[in-house]
C-alpha cells in the first residue's frame, strides 16, 4: 500500500476513534474511554456524575492561552494555532491519547458551552493533522 494511502487511512481511523462532547451531557455506552481534556474540573460535577475515566489536564491549553481566548469567536483561528504550538511540546501526551484511541473509542470531554469552538475540537484537529 502506498504511503499516501496509509496516511489517509490512518487519518480516517483517527476520526472514528475520537469523539468529543460536553462533560455535562449524559454519559453513553458508546463513549468508550471518557477523557476530560480541560485544565479545570467542571463546576458542579462529581466524578461519579461525570463518569470520567481519565483527566488529562496537562494536555489542556495553558492558563494564559485559555484566558486570552475567553471563547471569543474572532480569536478561534489564532487560538487553534497557539494551542497546536503548545501541543507540539506535549507530544508524549498526544501519543497517549492516540494509543488509547488505537484500542477503542475515546471521547474527549470539555466544559465549554460552545460545542464547535473549544479546546477539545482544537485537540481533535491536532490529533488528525499533527
Amino acid at each position: 500500500m502506498a504511503l499516501a494511502q496509509r496516511l489517509r487511512d490512518r487519518r480516517y481511523c483517527l476520526c472514528k476513534m475520537f469523539n468529543s462532547k460536553r462533560v455535562y451531557d449524559s454519559p453513553e455506552t458508546d463513549d468508550g474511554t471518557r477523557v476530560l481534556v480541560d485544565r479545570l474540573w467542571p463546576r458542579g460535577l462529581t466524578r461519579e456524575q461525570a463518569r470520567i475515566d481519565r483527566w488529562m489536564n496537562d494536555i489542556a491549553p495553558s492558563d494564559s492561552l485559555r484566558r486570552w481566548f475567553a471563547h471569543k469567536e474572532e480569536r478561534w483561528e489564532e487560538f487553534k494555532r497557539r494551542y497546536a504550538e503548545e501541543l507540539r511540546g506535549k507530544a508524549a501526551l498526544a501519543q497517549e491519547l492516540k494509543d488509547l484511541g488505537a484500542v477503542g473509542t475515546v471521547t474527549l470531554l470539555y466544559a465549554a458551552r460552545d460545542r464547535e469552538k473549544n479546546n477539545a475540537q482544537a485537540l481533535l484537529e491536532f490529533l488528525e493533522t499533527g
